[in-house]
């Protein structure tokens, strides 16, 4: 069952125990999860495809867990997505209707409402397994959004073994004050809190003050973030303190810096946990809690999954640490394709099983993998040396001038590219370069430091780095 804190013999044999989830100033218990998402099932039952405007609210929670009783496969829809898009999400996914909240124009789409009272004990059969769970748009920035189809196997198989990882348990409240359209925080935070049985809480907004109160006041033990909420937190430095008494900090969707990994760790004493993965893969690598926590690195491959590196011509890499490749992953998360579009799958999905992630990466020879970063913007090739932005941001962080940095390659008639880094900060640039120079090797010296106000980011933190190349 996928949803295995919900079986409803369970509620009604006594295992509510108190409120289950908190969001936006509404606490449901076990029981009112089952009764009232039940009743949401009833109404959806027989559709073939529905879209939720993914506000962080009890209306969200309801819809989704009904979805998932009744087998209806859900689109999440964020709810400051441009009209174009929301209506390319809608078209493409042949979604029937909206399900719960209304965005302000509904494209000629039906209704079907989320009644927050109402209740039903009608007995669902489990979906079956490969059945599809949902369907999650992609940030469309290379072309109109894909929707990626996640089966509920996947979910399942994604959660059990990050429930195994982080020693996640029923005894857990899982924190988090992310958007309810993406993995980290539907997935993992919401139906891996609902499957695994811990309290889920949402703080609304991601400020330090929500995550310490959190802590403090709501018995708060795993939380997860995005490294900007992780460096605001530490920036605040009070409410780091008030972290100390959590059990495990967990960080994604972009590499966390290493000094924000340093300051977690002397301000709240948590080394905070990392991790990797995708829309299409859902989580796959990750450090343990049992295991070592390197900053930079984001940890090894869960039970079940495998990794490769191969170069451009499709040659092994070896696992030194310092070669870099572009990375392969083969897992039971793997998603069943992109929708409608079986000539980007197939650019991505090969016929041995292996998903070609984008993204280039370093192993080490105990497992330990590093994410240099996009392939498409993050591998710099300059001068004939192939340098990863990664590592020349990570150096640029840690000077007490910068607190935002972002590298990218720009064309170069000499070199093919020249490193240009993006810097937020009051440090001098020529001190920044010779800074860099000092720790690297000189061909991974940025030839030009521009200094601005603030880098351009996504709903997840990301750096918009095609977006900074325009700006050249």
């Amino acid at each position: 069952m996928l949803l295995a804190s919900l079986n409803p013999a369970a509620v009604a044999a006594g295992a509510d125990l108190g409120d289950a989830v908190r969001i936006d100033g509404v606490s449901l218990s076990r029981s009112d999860l089952v009764g009232a998402a039940t009743s949401v099932a009833e109404r959806v039952a027989g559709a073939s495809r529905v879209a939720i405007l993914a506000r962080p609210t009890a209306t969200t929670v309801l819809a989704v867990t009904g979805c998932l009783i009744a087998g209806v496969p859900f689109v999440p829809v964020p709810a400051d997505v441009g009209a174009a898009e929301r209506r390319h999400m809608l078209t493409d996914s042949r979604a029937q209707a909206w399900l719960g909240e209304l965005p302000d124009d509904t494209d000629g789409l039906a209704h079907i409402p989320v009644r927050m009272h109402a209740r039903s004990w009608h007995r669902y059969a489990e979906p079956a397994p490969d059945a599809p769970a949902m369907i999650i748009y992609t940030s469309g920035t290379t072309g109109l959004p894909k929707g990626v189809v996640v089966s509920r196997r996947a979910v399942a198989a994604d959660l059990d073994m990050l429930a195994q990882a982080w020693q996640w348990t029923p005894e857990d409240t899982l924190v988090h004050g992310l958007p309810m359209y993406h993995v980290h925080g539907l997935v993992l935070g919401l139906l891996g809190s609902l499957r695994i049985g811990n309290r889920f809480v949402h703080t609304g907004k991601p400020t330090p003050q929500a995550y310490a109160h959190a802590v403090t006041d709501l018995g708060g033990t795993l939380l997860f973030g995005v490294p900007t909420v992780w460096s605001r937190i530490v920036e605040d430095g009070d409410a780091a303190r008030a972290l100390a008494p959590a059990r495990l900090l967990v960080s994604g969707s972009a590499a966390l810096p290493v000094p924000v990994f340093d300051g977690l760790s002397a301000l709240s004493g948590h080394q905070a946990i990392e991790r990797y993965g995708s829309t299409e893969t859902l989580i796959t690598l990750s450090t343990l809690v049992t295991g070592e926590r390197r900053p930079g690195w984001v940890g090894v491959a869960l039970p079940g999954v495998q990794t490769r590196l191969v170069s451009d011509d499709g040659a092994p890499v070896p696992h030194d640490g310092e070669s870099i490749g572009q990375l392969h992953v083969q897992s039971p998360t793997l998603f069943d394709g992109y929708l409608n579009r079986p000539d980007a799958t197939a650019e991505v999905l090969g016929d041995d099983g292996w998903y070609h992630t984008g993204d280039v990466a370093a192993i080490d020879s105990d497992g330990m993998h590093r994410i240099v970063g996009r392939a498409s913007v993050d591998l710099i090739k300059s001068g004939g040396f192939r340098i990863g932005a990664g590592e020349i941001e990570t150096v640029l962080l840690g000077h007490d001038g910068v607190r935002e940095a972002a590298v990218i390659g720009a064309p170069d008639e000499d070199l093919g590219q020249r490193i240009v880094a993006f810097v937020v900060g009051d440090a001098n640039p020529d001190e920044l370069i010779e800074y860099v120079g000092q720790q690297l090797s000189a061909h991974k010296r940025p030839r030009e430091v521009r200094l601005v106000e603030s880098l351009p980011r996504n709903a997840m933190g990301k750096v918009l780095k095609k977006e900074l190349a325009q700006w050249l």
